[in-house]
């Protein structure tokens, strides 16, 4: 997934990054890398630190390339310092590369897991990465919360447990395909 991330870094760094006057050429790449690397690392952050819901309300939201979204907010606040103390960059300039690269590739991203006929990012890949590929006992915890809301309720019973879990991983193939129920693909 890192890669695919760095491959939208890349598409949205021109404006951000390379034809921004406030970043030295010879940083360029280096800045955009850092990016990539940010992103990925902040949402895994996320996730380890309890946060499944902030990521379940990002792919279930319209508003994943927000200013105002808390996850964007996070990972800009985190772009921001790493170029500043990474690259020397003034703390405006940080935060304006950061305010202008994070909201658009975190919406593209999203945008791109959402839609059916997009397969460059999967939200079960999306999650399985940003996990670990262990157990994924956080995205469980959101859809827990949030299950209800979007039809996971398999056996009407009022609540979202692991009986529901597992009679959808058995309906839809697999944990992919419950994320893909879960996150309205």
């Amino acid at each position: 997934m890192l890669e695919q991330l760095s491959d939208l870094v890349k598409q949205f760094g021109n404006e951000a990054v390379v034809n921004n006057k406030a970043v030295p050429n010879e940083l360029n790449e280096g800045v955009m890398d850092e990016a990539s690397t940010s992103i990925f690392s902040g949402l895994q952050k996320i996730i380890s630190e309890g946060g499944a819901d902030k990521i379940g309300e990002l792919f279930n939201g319209n508003n994943a390339g927000s200013s105002s979204n808390p996850v964007v907010q996070q990972l800009t606040e985190q772009l921001s310092g790493n170029l500043g103390q990474k690259f020397g960059l003034s703390s405006s300039d940080a935060s304006g590369v950061a305010g202008s690269l994070i909201p658009k590739v975190l919406g593209s991203l999203i945008g791109k897991a959402k839609n059916p006929n997009d397969k460059s990012f999967e939200i079960s890949d999306i999650v399985n990465s940003l996990s670990g590929g262990a157990g994924n006992s956080a995205v469980m915890d959101a859809i827990q919360k949030y299950g209800g809301q979007f039809g996971l309720d398999q056996n009407n019973d009022g609540k979202v447990d692991m009986g529901d879990a597992m009679e959808a991983l058995n309906k839809k193939g697999g944990l992919g395909g419950l994320l893909g129920k879960f996150f309205g693909k």
